[in-house]
């Protein structure tokens, strides 16, 4: 017959080695989450362009309308229009624009006829969010 003291002897035993798999678990995380940041990965996570789709039509000679068609709610202050990598205005109207609106651009001669690369690009990001071969 085993005495009390050999029985408890066996069960703390375990206690210890959960207790160590338990910090090295946390100092593992911990260490991932801190050269997260100190990389600079968690700041790129915030710098997304938002998703949304747009058709561009003529509106006179040297206008264009732009109509977004689908996606989520951007603020025009965020866009600009770049034609053939030239940057046409630094923002397409300030205010939420949703989907079915539709904005004029004015293009000040700023885009020759023919065939040109039109982009719309999200500010905050850097990102092109709408690109499409338009002919002027």
């Amino acid at each position: 017959m085993k005495s009390r003291n050999q029985s408890n002897a066996d069960d703390r035993a375990v206690s210890p080695v959960i207790g160590v798999i338990l910090m090295v678990a946390i100092t593992v995380i911990l260490a991932a989450v801190i050269g997260t940041f100190v990389l600079g990965l968690g700041d790129q996570l915030g710098d997304t362009a938002p998703q949304a789709s747009f058709t561009i039509d003529e509106n006179g000679s040297d206008n264009i309308s732009i109509t977004k068609t689908g996606g989520q709610s951007i603020d025009g202050a965020d866009l600009a229009l770049s034609v053939d990598g030239a940057r046409v205005n630094e923002s397409i109207g300030g205010g939420p624009w949703e989907s079915g609106e539709q904005r004029v651009i004015d293009g000040d001669g700023a885009w020759d006829s023919g065939e040109a690369e039109v982009r719309i690009i999200h500010e905050p990001s850097g990102n092109a969010i709408f690109s499409d071969t338009w002919d002027f």
